[in-house]
């Protein structure tokens, strides 16, 4: 899954993902960026 890395400015594959679930109870993967490090987060299912 990618998401956008604000670090790197461009769209990444996501390293490490794990589904979360928020508090309103939507799904949303959490994961960090393979290039630098980040964390990324993308809100929807995957």
């Amino acid at each position: 899954m990618e998401a956008y890395c604000f670090k790197c400015r461009s769209k990444r594959e996501i390293g490490n993902p794990q589904q979360v679930t928020l508090k309103n109870g939507r799904p949303a993967t959490q994961g960090v960026c393979p290039q630098c490090g980040t964390k990324m987060f993308r809100i929807g299912k995957a």
